[in-house]
């Protein structure tokens, strides 16, 4: 018998998926616990709409990924910090102050945890980073480390 599943189930497929069971795991299990309904003309033409929205909102957000990896791609963000006489920092610059930088300069508002460093800032120079805006898409930048003007 051909089933939709409702819900995701072990060992048997994600939610929305069509998959053929035995006539009597679907009415004895499936069916009473709801996690699948019968596959009928009418509700495959429901998951294959379901199917197509879905497609065409991660194609939205993949192009809209590939736009901003344009707008970033080997650009630079330059952040002002405090540092001592030889460019040594106090602290360090953390992602979230890079993504900050990010916001004010380019106006592209990117999650802190996206932000990937090469190594620790703790001196005074340039350091590459990565920024990850979609599955596979990422863009490389660079980190202008400037002391602050007294």
């Amino acid at each position: 018998m051909k089933v939709i599943l409702l819900q995701d189930v072990k060992n048997m497929g994600k939610r929305d998926d069509i998959i053929n069971v035995s006539d009597g795991y679907a009415r004895n299990f499936l069916f009473p616990q709801k996690l699948a309904m019968e596959a009928k003309p009418g509700a495959l033409k429901e998951v294959e709409r379901k199917r197509a929205a879905e497609a065409a909102r991660e194609a939205e957000r993949r192009a809209e990924a590939t736009e901003k990896a344009k707008l970033l791609k080997d650009k630079g963000v330059t952040l002002p910090v405090k540092c001592g006489e030889k460019g040594r920092l106090y602290g360090s610059v953390t992602t979230a102050e890079i993504a900050q930088a990010l916001e004010k300069q380019y106006g592209i508002k990117v999650d802190k945890k996206k932000i990937e460093l090469s190594e620790a800032i703790k001196q005074v120079g340039d350091v590459s980073m990565s920024v990850w805006l979609y599955s596979g898409i990422t863009a490389s930048m660079v980190v202008h480390i400037v002391p602050m003007e007294k």
